[in-house]
């Protein structure tokens, strides 16, 4: 995530700040322009004259980001197809954190160059979410034809973090899950063409395998016992639509957090200097996330990035990496 500074002040800003602390500007993010822009009574007017609004969610979920119709929601919020009931006191007060989420994962994907196509402009396949409370139905995260369904009890640290350890897993986060799905809507959309397809299953397997067949096998035998040296994660391992959404979630995290790192001056090299993603991870972000490791070892918290890179993930993530566009 890049810096921001209030153009009134020159305060330091952050992503989801709504009011600078300094000055007290209303804010508002515009996508358009990248940037968090000053709003007053509502309204920014950018360079050309034209007038946008703070979304009608501000209060609802907190979304900070401008839209052009008054009283009207913005691009990240109109992606969401469903969310609880205003009744549903506990789905409700989880459901901020999750639109945060995907607020960021929608920048990620603007700023790696990753089509983002809603549903309005394409009904059958656009992507969507379901952002669905557990309160009164059994929510099972997944994608489908663009429909990403995000449980929105995830949100709650707690329970996410016992669920984390009742399945063995390293991490997990909110933003992981959104990284993950929006890494199947990804492969949906943009793994097309004899050529790509074909460097993909070279990759990643016979995505025709039985998808079914392998989820009960990978829970009734485990992972390989060499899975280490061919996979990010254990549940890469199930599938190979599994093993495309993992690296794309980590190809995800890497970006996030390597550019993050050069806005706030700990990495001095330009990651846009770097002409494959497979030499910025091996030559920034291995030492970057050792370092890190290091740093919440120190404040006696678990490894930030408790994941080790093989080489044919490295082949997986410069895949993945190739797929965005300019």
């Amino acid at each position: 995530m890049k810096s921001f500074r209030c153009r009134t002040c020159e305060n330091v800003l952050f992503f989801e700040n709504s009011l600078c602390v300094s000055c007290g500007s209303a804010l508002g993010f515009s996508r358009a322009e990248r940037a968090i822009v000053p709003v007053e009574d509502g309204q920014y007017v950018d360079a050309s004259g034209a007038v946008w609004h703070v979304c009608a969610n501000l209060n609802v979920s907190g979304c900070t980001w401008l839209t052009e119709l008054e009283g009207g929601t913005c691009f990240a919020c109109d992606l969401t197809r469903t969310r609880p009931a205003d009744t549903d006191a506990e789905g409700m007060s989880q459901f901020p954190a999750a639109e945060a989420a995907k607020r960021r994962l929608v920048v990620e994907l603007d700023t790696r160059g990753f089509p983002v196509v809603g549903r309005d402009e394409d009904p059958e396949s656009g992507l969507c979410f379901d952002m669905l409370s557990s309160v009164d139905q059994n929510v099972v995260i997944g994608h489908a034809d663009g429909v990403i369904t995000i449980d929105l009890a995830e949100s709650d640290d707690a329970r996410r973090e016992r669920v984390r350890v009742d399945l063995g897993e390293p991490y997990r986060t909110m933003l992981g899950h959104l990284r993950h799905e929006v890494g199947h809507y990804i492969e949906y959309r943009l793994v097309q063409g004899d050529e790509v397809l074909a460097r993909c299953r070279e990759l990643f397997g016979d995505d025709t395998a039985d998808y079914q067949a392998e989820i009960d096998r990978h829970y009734d035998e485990g992972p390989p016992e060499d899975w280490e040296e061919r996979f990010i994660t254990t549940y890469a391992t199930m599938h190979p639509f599994e093993d495309f959404a993992e690296t794309f979630a980590h190809y995800l995290h890497i970006s996030d957090t390597v550019d993050t790192a050069a806005e706030q001056g700990l990495v001095t090299i330009n990651p846009s200097a770097f002409s494959s993603f497979r030499d910025l991870v091996v030559g920034v972000w291995v030492p970057l996330s050792v370092a890190l490791n290091q740093i919440n070892k120190s404040m006696g918290k678990d490894d930030l990035y408790p994941f080790v890179i093989p080489d044919p993930v490295l082949e997986k993530l410069e895949f993945v990496a190739s797929l965005a566009g300019d």
